[in-house]
């Protein structure tokens, strides 16, 4: 896009194949697509988790987890995570806060969960939490502001 054809709403798109078989994509975000690939999946409970393999290019010069990509991941996260909040407007980021615990490897299985705290007219609130296995890497708390598409 130019920046000129109209926008979309988010599709979803089923992975079949793979180690991310049964999990969904979010389509179309040219910096998550580069960031990425970052996957979600509606759990039996309700519950929404998002998930992505560390790479090479997740990491810091140390070889260490960027915090930019645990901040990108966890702002990819709000959305999957009160997407039904969200449905049938625009959103945006508005405030996010965050706490770097821990660290991640290379390989490792970075994952998401979190909940809607309150849902109002325009205004969502959400928490949440980023872990690799039993470890807590980073927590996040946030504010999504319902916008008009144009």
């Amino acid at each position: 896009m130019d920046g000129t054809e109209e926008k979309q709403p988010w599709t979803h798109i089923p992975v079949t194949e793979g180690e991310w078989a049964g999990w969904m994509k979010y389509g179309d975000d040219p910096f998550e697509d580069l960031t990425g690939p970052f996957y979600y999946r509606t759990e039996d409970d309700g519950t929404v988790r998002c998930a992505f393999r560390a790479e090479r290019k997740h990491m810091n010069g140390g070889m260490f987890m960027h915090g930019g990509c645990l901040m990108t991941f966890a702002d990819y996260a709000l959305f999957c995570i009160a997407r039904k909040d969200l449905q049938g407007t625009g959103s945006v980021t508005a405030s996010m806060n965050g706490e770097f615990i821990e660290s991640a490897g290379i390989g490792d299985l970075i994952e998401a969960t979190g909940e809607v705290v309150r849902a109002g007219g325009s205004l969502v609130f959400i928490r949440g939490q980023i872990t690799c296995q039993t470890r807590i890497l980073f927590n996040f708390s946030a504010i999504v502001k319902k916008v008009k598409r144009k």
